[in-house]
């Protein structure tokens, strides 16, 4: 395996990748495992002002395996992510400022995600990171006995429902049209580590009073996500970012939407259902 250097970013969670170009990106047959290896460990990595474009986003995506497509977009392998005119998803980019997991309503959650900036906000637009594992890892074991067998019901109504608080007949329809998931809390993954699985989806705890369940679930996102808990990160342009999805939330940060901000995203499929 192809080793790579890299440098804390200053916390416990993420590392920048010191000595990864586009070149190596595509050529460097051990960088795959490399990366994994690394991912495992720091959760985030960033490959700073790599300048990659879509055609190398997409050829090193594929290195790890088969990748989600997004039919509205040229590049079904590229979801662009902005408020611009005529972006086909730009209705349920909002939510994007709440934590959440890519494909928690999914049979199976993305592995990894992949982001690269192409133009920046000109203030705010941060991409913020917690730790999942870290959030189980920091229960009591009290705590730990407790969320054991606990299931929480995921719904796209809930995390749309932070930005529209009072939708239309038409919205709540669409809403009602998308996938239902009832999850375990603690997600015990074939490493043997476990994680929480919670996040903007999170609509109520199975079998709990509502206001009870929700309040427990905010608890737990409030610890687990207090500042010293969050890696944020600046974009700028050309940088691209690799994070794990088994083990973390992410969440935008608020800027002027009426500014342009475009981000790529490529999304790693994923091999394991959360159980």
């Amino acid at each position: 395996m192809s080793a790579i250097a890299t440098r804390s970013l200053g916390g416990a969670l993420g590392a920048e990748v010191l000595d990864v170009d586009v070149e190596r990106l595509l050529g460097d047959g051990g960088l795959p495992e490399a990366c994994m290896e690394a991912l495992e460990e720091h959760g985030v990595l960033l490959f700073r002002e790599l300048h990659a474009d879509d055609d190398a986003q997409v050829a090193f995506c594929r290195r790890f395996g088969e990748l989600a497509r997004f039919p509205k977009y040229a590049d079904q392998h590229v979801m662009e992510i902005s408020f611009d005119p005529g972006n086909p998803n730009a209705e349920y980019f909002a939510s994007n400022d709440h934590w959440h997991i890519d494909g928690a309503l999914d049979d199976i959650p993305a592995k990894a995600s992949v982001l690269s900036a192409h133009v920046t906000a000109g203030q705010g637009g941060e991409t913020e990171f917690a730790s999942t594992y870290a959030a189980y890892d920091d229960l009591t074991d009290e705590e730990k006995e407790r969320y054991a067998d606990l299931r929480i019901v995921h719904t796209f109504e809930a995390i749309q429902r932070l930005t529209y608080p009072d939708p239309t007949p038409e919205q709540l329809a669409e809403w009602a049209s998308r996938t239902v998931r009832e999850l375990p809390l603690v997600w015990e993954h074939r490493t043997g580590r476990r994680s929480l699985v919670f996040g903007a989806t999170a609509s109520h705890v199975a079998g709990m009073d509502v206001e009870e369940g929700r309040a427990l679930l905010a608890g737990i996102e409030r610890r687990a996500t207090a500042p010293d808990k969050v890696l944020r990160h600046g974009w700028t342009v050309g940088d691209m970012v690799m994070w794990d999805n088994r083990g973390l939330v992410h969440r935008a940060c608020p800027f002027d939407r009426s500014e342009p901000r475009r981000m790529h995203r490529t999304t790693l499929l994923g091999d394991e259902a959360i159980k």
